[in-house]
């Protein structure tokens, strides 16, 4: 991988290698934790921006990866106070709901990358230990169209407590569509 191998600016290897991980879904990340313990990071967890603000005044990790809406409020609040407290930690958002807008308030705010959910740890540490200059190289098997709006319509469906009609309504579908959809396997 191109950016991941020219980590030039950033912290390497041999450098600190604490990791704050904020995310309000708990088994993601749990099996989060323990793929970037795998990698040699140092890990520290939260679940709530109010966790991630404290883990941060107790120790500013030198990496970041923290997801954009938490139940207490916005993740790039953690991201503006992790770049006050450590200006060269690296930060990555992610987010279910991606959009241009939310990206550039990400980056401005100090985030290094910005990555869809469900991004995978290869993928994480690749954005992680990749240059200031330089993007991690595209995945080798990313989601089809029709797998990224499977992902977004289920996460919407458990957003309104899996109510078919409310979700309709948000998605601006028609509710038998909705419960067709949703009847059917995941595509690949």
């Amino acid at each position: 991988m191109q950016g991941v191998e020219n980590a030039s600016e950033g912290p390497g290897p041999g450098d600190d290698m604490s990791l704050l991980l904020v995310d309000d879904d708990k088994p993601f990340l749990t099996r989060l934790a323990r793929a970037m313990e795998g990698r040699g990071y140092s890990v520290r967890t939260a679940d709530s921006v109010a966790a991630g603000l404290a883990a941060l005044e107790e120790a500013a990790p030198a990496f970041a990866v923290i997801d954009l809406r938490l139940g207490d409020g916005n993740g790039l609040d953690v991201i503006a106070r992790l770049k006050e407290r450590r200006p060269d930690a690296r930060g990555v958002v992610l987010t279910g709901y991606g959009n241009i807008a939310t990206a550039v308030s990400a980056v401005k705010l100090g985030a290094f990358d910005f990555l869809a959910k469900p991004a995978d740890a290869d993928e994480i540490h690749a954005a992680l230990a990749a240059a200031r200059d330089a993007r991690p190289s595209p995945p080798e098997n990313p989601m089809s169209a029709d797998r990224v709006r499977w992902e977004h319509i289920q996460r919407v469906y458990e957003l309104c407590n899996r109510n078919v009609s409310e979700t309709a309504r948000r998605l601006g579908m028609h509710r038998r569509t909705l419960q067709r959809i949703l009847a059917k396997r995941a595509p690949r």
